[in-house]
């Protein structure tokens, strides 16, 4: 007794809903875009969100990973033996990436069209089945035409759709503002754990099998890939949960009530529900400032970073006085494993940061500072070629801090436009597609491999790219703040006038209806007692 006097409550007595509801949290704050208020989390949600990461997030990630495998196993193929058993002296290495960007500029677009008609369920598992076997394929080629052509089918509607579906499901219904930039960081950072895993694989199958059963061992690499993709594929028709509204029948760890706090906190974000596209929703795009903004600044900044890619081919080139190769080829291929060590981390870093501080456009433009540190200094190298070894290889090792932009990038988009998924999708698919459909060209252009180690145009292209990038994403954040910041207010402000317009028009059909059925009572009543009269 004396202690309900003084305030304190037994350990089991029930919570009184308004006291519950008057505790202020004080980490919580508002949305600037919707307005949502952002509070911490009930155990409940943060029960859910962890099955999501270790369910959805985890099997999204390792799809990534081998998505990855599959296309930069090309890269260490080149240097374990693909370039003297094909005979690949010219620029063969650049058009093989070529018919692969070709590909996708073709594809992406339509391929975006098919995910919102077909279930992500069905489709994503389809699309790597498809490319497992294509992968296999490509340990029976025997010249650079043939790995142009299973390049180019590989990239169509198979592997790129692949990253924009799986990114939709993170971006669309299942995570939070305060979450994209982290997970979007976690999934991207496996584009470089796949790179990585390509050159480990490479030189291991190079120690271990090269030339078992008469085959080479950047032939049994693609044997290899294309198996794990087959494994990864077939798990996918039970783990990938489609989205809340429409939950995939076979996903056995997602539960209605699971469902129903995915939906809550859709609603909570004023976040869109997926929809077909529409002639209407592409037009509703393509009009808009934001689609050209996140379009160039995107394909700026992929442009930008194209240079650590060629960081085996300077390894490759390096000869000691007496002629010798500098290095082995599996140490060609294990030393750019730190390089992506370093991205790993600065990607999950910047994608931490990003969520915590609700900011996306610092870490861009920290990035695009750094791109232009190495971009100087291999400039002043490819033409005096005074700069020793160790500064070559600071120059590459300082490109991987530089490959976190595209996290803050769409999550940002998410931000600015979360009332309409079917832009926000498009514009991405877009901006994917033209950055391979410039890929496509540049690289043999910018990055010809038949002159490497020296790039006498790539550096100073790398330099004007991040230049650009810092001017597109200041120009960016001013639009924001100035204009869709205050344009995202009112449409929820109208929105919310209009849900509150359509209870009150409820409420009087309701007290209508009470009426009508008073006044048919009275009348029946009335009737009856004249005839008892």
């Amino acid at each position: 007794m004396v202690s309900m006097m003084l305030g304190f409550k037994p350990k089991n007595a029930p919570v009184n809903p308004d006291e519950a509801a008057a505790v202020i949290d004080p980490t919580a704050h508002v949305d600037l875009h919707t307005g949502a208020v952002i509070e911490k989390k009930s155990k409940k949600e943060r029960l859910f969100i962890a099955r999501l990461d270790a369910i959805l997030l985890v099997y999204l990630m390792i799809s990534q990973v081998i998505k990855y495998l599959d296309q930069q196993n090309i890269s260490a193929a080149y240097v374990s033996g693909m370039k003297e058993e094909l005979e690949l002296y010219g620029n063969e290495y650049n058009f093989m990436t070529t018919w692969f960007n070709v590909g996708y500029a073709i594809f992406l677009i339509p391929s975006q069209i098919i995910i919102t008609r077909v279930r992500p369920s069905l489709w994503l598992p389809c699309l790597e089945s498809c490319w497992g076997i294509l992968t296999i394929s490509m340990y029976k080629v025997t010249s650079a035409k043939q790995v142009f052509i299973l390049r180019a089918f590989v990239s169509t509607p198979l592997h790129r759709c692949t990253w924009v579906a799986a990114d939709r499901q993170i971006r669309s219904k299942q995570y939070t503002p305060t979450e994209l930039a982290f997970r979007i960081g976690f999934y991207h950072s496996c584009q470089t754990v796949g790179n990585m895993l390509a050159g480990a694989l490479q030189a291991a199958i190079y120690n271990n099998l090269d030339g078992r059963h008469g085959i080479s061992g950047w032939r049994w690499m693609m044997i290899i890939d294309g198996i794990l993709t087959l494994c990864v594929a077939f798990a996918g028709f039970v783990l990938i949960p489609d989205f809340p509204t429409k939950p995939n029948p076979l996903s056995f760890w997602l539960r209605p009530k699971h469902v129903a706090i995915a939906v809550e906190r859709t609603k909570r974000f004023k976040r869109a529900d997926n929809k077909k596209f529409t002639f209407a929703s592409v037009k509703k795009a393509v009009t808009g400032p934001l689609f050209y903004c996140f379009v160039i600044l995107y394909v700026a900044s992929v442009l930008a970073q194209a240079s650590y890619q060629y960081f085996n081919l300077y390894l490759k080139s390096l000869t000691n006085a007496d002629g010798s190769k500098t290095w082995s080829v599996a140490q060609i291929n294990a030393i750019p494993i730190g390089g992506g060590a370093i991205t790993i981390v600065t990607i999950w870093v910047v994608g931490f940061l990003s969520d915590r501080y609700q900011n996306r456009w610092v870490p861009v433009v920290v990035q695009a500072c750094i791109g232009i540190i190495p971009g100087i200094i291999m400039s002043i190298w490819n033409v005096s070629s005074g700069i020793s070894r160790g500064g070559v290889y600071f120059s590459y090792f300082v490109c991987f801090l530089t490959l976190a932009t595209a996290p803050c990038i769409w999550a940002w988009l998410s931000d600015l436009n979360p009332f309409d998924a079917e832009q926000r999708a498009f514009t991405l698919g877009f901006a994917i597609a033209f950055y391979y459909a410039c890929g496509a060209w540049s690289s043999p252009l910018i990055w010809p491999a038949k002159t490497a180690p020296v790039f006498k145009y790539g550096w100073p292209v790398q330099v004007a790219l991040w230049c650009l990038v810092i001017i597109m994403v200041l120009t960016l954040r001013y639009v924001e703040v100035k204009h869709i910041r205050p344009k995202n207010r009112r449409i929820i402000e109208e929105k919310e006038e209009a849900a509150r317009a359509a209870q009150r028009e409820a409420e009087l059909h309701a007290a209508d209806d009470i009426d009508k059925k008073d006044t048919q009572v009275h009348r029946i009543t009335s009737i009856r007692s004249a005839e008892t009269a």
